[in-house]
């Protein structure tokens, strides 16, 4: 474990238990982040982005579960948490931002009633001084008017204006960490842009770690410190943003990347991944994208490659030596960065 880490998950392993076996939705992935950092995670529906993000913030849906790993704050543990004390860390320490503000925003209170309630939850605060916090929060966010807007009901904002709101909550009782889960995914490009910038000016101003879960490429290179890219519930590649964007090192990231349009680049034709992200309950042996990569070879169908340093990346790869037990191993005992 890094000392320098806010946020260290080990070897996580969710499960869900069905009547014709257990399908497992997360393998051993590890990864950490440090405080003020922006760690994107990126891959298709479906390849576990959203699922690790409601299990570091203790909002698995049943029948999912953590089967094995650890995930720990600060050096202390908290999956293993009751629910009771995971919701007391829940929003003091770590906040969460979803890709609907609707669902996160009860219409029938006002903006002011919802802020000012999470605020006193967290914080020793009396009401006119909760109410005041309120209103810095939405100015900080970029609400206009905000000594007004406290009272207006979320149907009163457009979808951009709630999404700003939905953050004032998040980071309310000033968390360490953020999770942010396809936050700018409902809004057009220009409000996309003020979100990003928003996100951006919160880390550097509060040293707030933030998660962000998207499946937008644009969002995490205008965002992100590191990136993760994650495929079938594994860990893919990870490493610096702009080394996982300009040079990829796993045929899946090299694919992902070949298929984003450039304004620069004068290639007739983007890059094509063939097939489908396979299910749950069929997810093939070895590396569970030699169906769909290009380069796969014999050892890929039998055997499921660990993460091993490539330059300043990691990348789960049989095209690299040294991708085998020995570099996963490693990848546990230390942190994956």
């Amino acid at each position: 474990m890094s000392g320098a880490s806010l946020l260290d998950v080990r070897s996580l392993r969710i499960e869900f238990p069905t009547r014709r076996g257990t399908l497992v939705a997360i393998d051993d992935i590890s990864f950490s982040i440090a405080p003020g950092e922006v760690l994107g995670v990126v891959g298709e529906s479906g390849a576990g982005k959203s699922l690790t993000g409601a299990a570091i913030i203790g909002l698995l849906e049943p029948p999912g579960r953590i089967a094995a790993g650890e995930i720990s704050l600060h050096g202390r543990r908290i999956d293993d948490l009751p629910y009771d004390a995971m919701r007391k860390i829940r929003g003091r320490r770590i906040g969460a931002i979803f890709q609907d503000p609707l669902t996160s925003l009860n219409p029938l209170y006002s903006i002011g009633r919802q802020l000012i309630e999470t605020i006193r939850t967290h914080l020793d605060l009396g009401e006119s001084a909760a109410r005041t916090r309120a209103i810095d929060l939405l100015r900080e966010v970029g609400i206009p008017s905000p000594e007004r807007r406290i009272d207006h009901f979320p149907h009163q904002f457009s979808g951009g204006m709630r999404q700003r709101v939905v953050i004032a909550l998040a980071i309310c009782a000033n968390p360490q960490l953020i999770i942010a889960d396809e936050p700018t995914t409902a809004l057009d490009v220009s409000i996309q842009a003020q979100i990003i910038s928003l996100l951006k000016r919160l880390c550097s101003d509060h040293g707030t770690a933030v998660m962000l879960v998207t499946h937008d490429m644009g969002v995490i290179a205008e965002t992100a410190d590191r990136v993760a890219v994650m495929y079938a519930g594994r860990i893919a590649e990870i490493g610096p943003v702009a080394e996982v964007i300009h040079a990829p090192k796993h045929p899946y990231t090299v694919g992902l990347m070949g298929s984003i349009p450039s304004i620069v680049d004068d290639r007739e034709r983007l890059v094509q991944i063939d097939g489908a992200m396979p299910r749950l309950n069929a997810i093939p042996p070895g590396c569970a994208f030699n169906p769909r990569c290009p380069r796969a070879f014999d050892r890929c169908r039998i055997e499921r490659p660990e993460l091993i340093a490539v330059g300043v990346s990691r990348a789960a790869c049989w095209l690299y030596p040294g991708a085998g037990a020995d570099a996963g191993a490693q990848a546990r005992a230390g942190a994956v960065r």
